[in-house]
């Protein structure tokens, strides 16, 4: 078990992950003293809060650089937490309020909605979550280690000479569970059967529309697509004169249908599927597709009590919206309800199960973890 943290000790601590449930935990446990350590196997941190950038060039032969929001579409809260995390959010200037105009016969948004977008662009709530935090980029970790000392990290074959105190997984559950299973087997199995949704995602620039469109947000009630919006005009985003920037995310079934199709064919039916929307054809300058394998966790894909899993006899955790519940809402939650209970064991606290579920219990009320209020695709 994690020894009783006195004044003059603090613990290290590994984080695997660096989407919004492990930058959330990061900041708490930084916050509390501790030393944090976050390996994340992309070039920076985010996750599913997503931006990308992408260079072309223009009809008069300029160069363009554009960036698309392809990951969640937004957040919001349902949570008094999460609200008031946003609020600061916004007064702090990671986050900007966004009331896009609806195209008309879209699905409505919930009723008095908030819906925020960081600026400048998705990945930046979770940077401004890491400030303080030591991190290393483009390593996927593929083992843990485990021995009297602590835990070691082992990524492409090589262990990592540094010892933790403590281990967090902020990863899919598909992605967790093989890291999972020499330590929880039990963990690994949930972990393993967590259904989550995939997404193809379309992104890119053309000619502005012939027909100018009154609305920049589209939520089609029938067709492959389920959310259709005009990036460029976001908050914090560049628009550049004559163009549009377009990024469509797909439903769940849909891209479970056509997960393994060629790149080229998707893209081509998430165009034409784009055209049908806007009922009106489309100059593209250039645009892709991004294939998201676990955008949203299924609804109770996971048996669970509590936001998080904690042993604190292992000193070992796990947190994410597979746990938290669906989107940046529940990753946030179920991130921040693993520092407490990580930081209570560690206090000596009266049962690392018992400190989880008190902290879960803290911040989300009762049937409140189910509703999906993050705009993901």
């Amino acid at each position: 078990m994690i020894a009783a943290m006195t004044r003059e000790t603090r613990l290290s601590v590994a984080v695997i992950g660096a989407g919004i449930a492990g930058s959330a935990c990061a900041q708490a446990l930084l916050r509390a003293g501790h030393t944090v350590q976050v390996f994340d196997k992309s070039r920076g941190p985010g996750g599913r809060l997503a931006t990308r950038r992408t260079e072309s060039i223009d009809r008069q032969g300029r160069a363009c650089t554009a960036r698309f929001d392809h990951g969640a579409v937004a957040v919001s809260a349902s949570t008094v937490a999460f609200r008031t995390f946003l609020d600061q959010a916004v007064h702090a200037g990671w986050l900007a309020e966004w009331t896009p105009r609806l195209a008309e016969g879209s699905v409505p948004l919930e009723v008095n909605e908030r819906l925020c977008v960081a600026v400048p662009d998705m990945p930046e709530l979770c940077r401004r979550l890491l400030d303080g935090a030591a991190a290393t980029w483009t390593v996927a970790v593929d083992r843990l280690h485990r021995g009297p000392l602590g835990w070691q990290v082992e990524a492409g074959g090589q262990r990592f000479d540094t010892r933790y105190d403590a281990l967090v997984l902020a990863l899919p559950p598909a992605q967790a569970a093989p890291l999972l299973s020499p330590h929880r087997r039990d963990w690994a199995r949930h972990a393993a059967v967590a259904t989550m949704q995939p997404c193809w995602t379309l992104m890119g620039a053309a000619e502005a529309p012939l027909q100018p469109l009154d609305w920049d947000l589209a939520r089609p009630a029938t067709g492959p697509l389920a959310w259709v919006m005009r990036n460029d005009a976001r908050p914090g985003r560049e628009h550049v004169a004559g163009q549009a920037h377009w990024v469509a995310h797909a439903r769940p079934a849909w891209s479970r249908r056509h997960l393994e199709q060629p790149t080229l064919w998707v893209q081509q039916q998430m165009q034409a599927a784009l055209v049908d929307c806007l009922g009106q054809s489309i100059d593209w300058h250039h645009s892709a597709v991004h294939r998201w394998r676990y955008a949203t966790p299924a609804k109770q894909s996971v048996a669970t009590t509590g936001l998080c899993w904690w042993d604190g006899n292992q000193g070992l955790g796990v947190c994410g919206d597979f746990l938290g519940g669906s989107g940046a809402e529940g990753a946030w939650l179920s991130g921040k309800s693993l520092s407490l209970a990580l930081a209570q064991s560690a206090a000596g606290a009266a049962g690392a199960a018992g400190a989880a579920d008190a902290a879960s219990a803290s911040m989300l009320p009762p049937a409140a973890r189910e509703r999906a209020q993050c705009l993901v695709p």
